[in-house]
């Protein structure tokens, strides 16, 4: 990555277990694809008005030439309120993992073929 991965917590008490877990998770999708510029995750708690449940949401920006922008947002209302924040991120990250997959897919065909 060009440049150094940003993590964001609101409404999320920073935790180095978290922390090292999205860098991994980050640094396996610089694996993936060379020209990433920049990766955006930020990690957040809503409004606590709702008594049940953890309500997460987990949002990744991805930044890769030409100007492509790549984006994932996974919160616990997509699956199970009880869903730990580690199992949030993970879907979150999973679901970048195949967008990723899909534009270098796009882009190595549009290379072979100029």
């Amino acid at each position: 990555m060009e440049k150094p991965l940003e993590i964001t917590y609101r409404n999320v008490e920073k935790n180095d277990n978290i922390e090292e877990l999205i860098r991994e998770k980050a640094a396996k999708l610089d694996s993936m694809h060379d020209r990433i510029t920049s990766c955006r995750v930020s990690v957040e708690k809503p409004q606590e008005h709702q008594k049940t449940g953890n309500e997460y949401r987990v949002r990744i920006d991805l930044r890769i030439p030409p100007g492509k922008e790549l984006v994932v947002s996974r919160d616990t209302r997509e699956g199970d309120m009880h869903d730990p924040l580690k199992v949030v991120i993970n879907d979150a990250f999973k679901k970048m993992e195949k967008q990723l997959k899909r534009v270098k897919g796009k882009q190595e065909t549009r290379e072979k073929s100029s």
